[in-house]
């Protein structure tokens, strides 16, 4: 095993994949502890639809970074996925539907008339980090960086809006505005993660340690700490596993996320008899 790794390691593709999918699997979780408790579990989905669209048009028209194009109107998408989510006609779920939806539509459409399905956008689509660029793997470092930092200052505060919104209210914090932060860094993640898993994939690093963490404990910080721990050890058991048997990067790391949730629901059954 240790050689295997030392082979992995001294390939540069490799080492930033590592620091790159370390640094997005970390940021998901920590992230995903609050989105599952607030129940946009799917947002992680639907984001990662509209970035897609996003992406394949700016492939489409010759943008060389496509990242850099995605980030603000996926941030944007995110903002205006709360805005319509918080109408009471139509509901989170809906919202959620209606712009992801549309959004792949739309690079479906674009893709089709002008590249095709070229493989930018099958990278998009199914993830490849081992192929990112330096430009990218500077840009999910620094957006990664930003985003721990910042769970962090506001740590207390998003506590507070994702367990009472009410009494967050009620006690004078302004809780759309964190709730507007939460929405804008889960936006951030999803774009830059995308490289990593591709969009049929993205949504699970979110949900996955967050789930695997609440079977066993109860509190919120416990389930942070947790979440953060699952999710990097199961990308870089993922990432080994992908290397030594040669199977899609993406694919493997959602099913080790599998194998932690099976162990951590045995585990919690054997607590509670």
């Amino acid at each position: 095993m240790i050689a295997t790794v030392v082979e992995m390691m001294s390939h540069i593709f490799i080492q930033r994949a590592v620091l790159v999918g370390t640094l997005i699997s970390l940021c998901a979780a920590l992230l995903g502890v609050s989105l599952v408790l607030k129940r946009y579990s799917m947002i992680g989905d639907g984001l990662s639809h509209v970035g897609f669209g996003i992406m394949t048009c700016a492939t489409a028209f010759g943008y060389a970074t496509p990242l850099y194009i995605a980030i603000p109107g996926v941030t944007i998408s995110a903002i205006i996925l709360l805005k319509i989510g918080n109408n009471h006609r139509i509901k989170s779920d809906s919202a959620i539907a209606l712009i992801s939806s549309t959004a792949l539509a739309i690079g479906v459409a674009v893709t089709s008339v002008t590249t095709g399905m070229n493989t930018d956008v099958c990278n998009f689509m199914f993830g490849s980090i081992l192929a990112m660029s330096q430009a990218d793997v500077i840009l999910s470092v620094a957006v990664s960086i930003i985003v721990t930092i910042l769970f962090v200052i506001y740590y207390r505060k998003l506590f507070v809006v994702t367990f009472d919104e009410n009494f967050a209210k009620a006690s004078g914090l302004k809780s759309d505005r964190y709730t507007t932060i939460i929405a804008v860094l889960t936006a951030l993640i999803i774009v830059i993660g995308m490289r990593m898993m591709g969009v049929m994939l993205i949504s699970s690093i979110i949900i996955f340690p967050a789930l695997t963490s609440m079977r066993i404990f109860k509190s919120f910080k416990r389930v942070v700490i947790s979440s953060g721990i699952v999710s990097v050890v199961s990308f870089l058991l993922g990432i080994y596993l992908s290397y030594l048997y040669n199977i899609s990067t993406g694919a493997t790391i959602v099913l080790v996320n599998l194998v932690f949730f099976i162990l951590f629901t045995i585990v919690e059954k054997i607590i509670h008899e």
